[in-house]
């Protein structure tokens, strides 16, 4: 388990930014960070989320901004983000990561400023998506370090593939770890990546 240190303060300052998805920020904190392929969804589904997180939204407060019960909490995370983990992990869409070369680059972008801008813990790599356990050090943002391996990676892959286009879905899914409880269970969701035949990187913080 990591420094006690690294885990959500609910006593400290916490800001909420909001795009499409809440996004908390805590300086220095763990986050449990999920990107995608831009195709790794179907527009269909997309459409459908979108419908029914507005229903959720008039009905009961964007969570965003909203102090919802933990009731709702729970609803909302199994409504939305659970459901995206269980398409992901459908494997829709090209899948690039399955490709030795794009998943050695993924890994190397990882590890490229570990130490320096960050601390990487346990991450997943599969066909369509990353999930990746890192704490930002302080005076780093979590936007910054996502948009460093986002951008180089998928212009590495593209070139590497000699594909064109977008590669990632523009917003990334966060959450701040705010238990060891709650940290246990997102190691042994990414573990269980290596079952699906995804790449698997064991670390300890």
């Amino acid at each position: 388990m990591p420094d006690r240190d690294l885990l959500f303060d609910p006593f400290d300052e916490v800001e909420v930014r909001h795009r499409n998805l809440p996004h908390w920020r805590q300086e220095g904190k763990l986050y449990f960070v999920t990107w995608r392929q831009a195709d790794s969804i179907p527009k269909e589904k997309r459409e459908e989320l979108r419908r029914e997180r507005e229903t959720f939204i008039k009905a009961y407060g964007d969570p965003a901004t909203t102090d919802l019960s933990a009731l709702l909490r729970e609803r909302y995370n199994k409504l939305f983000h659970e459901r995206i983990q269980r398409w992901l992990d459908a494997g829709s869409g090209s899948c690039v990561l399955r490709h030795p070369v794009a998943q050695q680059i993924m890994r190397d972008a990882l590890h490229h400023f570990n130490g320096t801008r960050y601390q990487l813990g346990s991450f997943a790599i599969a066909g369509n998506h990353v999930h990746v356990l890192v704490a930002p050090i302080p005076g780093i943002e979590l936007s910054e370090v996502l948009h460093s391996w986002k951008s180089f990676s998928a212009n590495a892959i593209n070139r590497a593939l000699g594909r064109k286009g977008t590669l990632w879905q523009d917003e990334s899914y966060d959450h701040l770890v705010r238990s060891e409880a709650s940290l246990g269970r997102i190691m042994a969701y990414i573990h269980a990546h290596e079952d699906q035949g995804g790449f698997v990187e064991r670390r300890t913080l």
